[in-house]
């Protein structure tokens, strides 16, 4: 056999162009079975009497009140609120954690002094805070960002702790055969593997703010969605409730699927 005809049977045989379709359309239509199907069995199940409409309202009437809410810019000026309450609060919580896991993750000193006291703190969930943060703050804004940058906090520390604990040893004792500083070695070779398990936490972060705040809103608060749904629910109004549930998981997936394309583009090209 010549070497030409070994080299093209050694040649990897590209898949169809028709198979690389099919899958591209099966990644893209996958996620959308399942709450596609919940949908169709919520519909089936409100229209042939399976549970009470006072219990759970068909699509149709919480489409109905999500376009009315809209129409009547009560979505907006709810959704603006919450907004705002969640990006001031997560800006709080992230800041000071970042600050606080990399002092910790810096200084071994910091973080035996820290840490344990840390993880203790960390067990309390938010509403266990609410009695004593009342007592502190009121019941205004105060108490709300507070809330949620504790929130916040847990996890963006805990995630830039870590992320300075895995910092390749390898580099690290080249810099040092190479005489850096340990500022050098912070700035070129920590920090930038540090990215993005950071930005990780970061995004977890945002989670569990975003939780939190209607958590927060449907306790103490006069408007903002977990308002809607505190209102929705006192007064038996069901399709405002499942109105209000959707706008707060559509928001929050939209922003969790915002993080993930700017921790994309901020790992692209970088080593792993």
């Amino acid at each position: 056999m010549s070497r030409a005809s070994t080299a093209v049977l050694a040649r990897p045989i590209a898949p169809p162009t028709w198979r690389i379709g099919q899958w591209r359309l099966g990644q893209r239509v996958l996620p959308w079975l399942l709450p596609l199907s919940l949908l169709a069995v919520w519909q089936v199940g409100a229209a042939q009497g399976w549970v009470s409409e006072q219990v759970l309202p068909a699509p149709r009437y919480v489409w109905e009140t999500l376009v009315e809410l809209v129409r009547s810019g009560d979505l907006w000026l709810n959704a603006a609120a919450s907004l705002q309450r969640v990006l001031v609060g997560f800006a709080l919580g992230a800041s000071l954690g970042l600050v606080l896991g990399a002092l910790m993750g810096l200084f071994r000193p910091v973080r035996d002094y820290l840490l344990p006291t840390f993880n203790a703190l960390v067990q309390i969930p938010v509403l266990g805070w609410l009695p004593f943060a009342l007592l502190l703050f009121g019941i205004g804004e105060p108490l709300k960002y507070v809330l949620i940058a504790k929130a916040a906090l847990v996890p963006v520390t805990l995630a830039t702790v870590q992320a300075f604990d895995q910092a390749p040893r390898r580099l690290l004792e080249v810099g040092e055969a190479y005489g850096f500083s340990r500022r050098q070695l912070i700035c070129h070779v920590v920090l930038p593997s540090a990215v993005t398990p950071m930005f990780t936490g970061l995004r977890l972060g945002f989670t569990k703010a975003w939780l939190s705040l209607v958590v927060v809103e449907l306790v103490a608060s006069s408007e903002g969605l977990g308002y809607l749904i505190v209102y929705g629910r006192q007064l038996f109004q069901l399709d405002l409730v499942m109105a209000a549930v959707v706008v707060v998981g559509a928001l929050g997936l939209a922003i969790d699927r915002g993080f993930d394309l700017l921790e994309r583009r901020l790992s692209k090209g970088r080593p792993a």
